[in-house]
């Protein structure tokens, strides 16, 4: 079921290339981050409220907390990039070159949650990594 969730959010985030893209046109980079934050946070508290899971704020942990703000201020200067690299360069290549998050998580979860690397896991992190060389140069 995992991978249901995982393929629409490649699709949705496949859409947010090609939106942001017309939406970065001659307008401030940094002010099209901002109006789609604005728009996730209402679509994700809507969420939240919807469902009643409101509740939950009261059992999160200060580490709970920690994390998922380290994860919003590293998400917010992701979007922040990601904005400026669709304003300069063709979506067709700055996608691509974005999803090298893929094997930079692959690395890092073996790093630091110590996670196992399965061999084609490996191959396909080293793949990523490689066109990712062949797009930029």
């Amino acid at each position: 079921m995992w991978w249901i969730y995982a393929l629409l959010s490649a699709f949705f985030a496949a859409l947010t290339a090609i939106f942001a893209k017309v939406g970065v046109k001659n307008v401030n980079s940094d002010l099209a981050t901002a109006i789609r934050t604005i728009v996730i946070l209402f679509i994700a508290w809507g969420i939240v409220f919807f469902r009643g899971e409101t509740k939950g704020i009261s059992t999160l942990s200060k580490s709970n907390i920690t994390f998922l703000i380290l994860s919003g201020v590293a998400t917010g200067l992701s979007w922040i990039f990601y904005f400026k690299a669709l304003q300069l360069g063709k979506v067709s290549q700055v996608a691509p070159v974005d999803k090298l998050s893929v094997a930079l998580a692959i690395i890092l979860s073996v790093l630091f949650l110590g996670e196992t690397l399965a061999l084609k896991t490996a191959i396909g992190a080293l793949l990523i990594i490689a066109g990712t060389i062949v797009l930029i140069f």
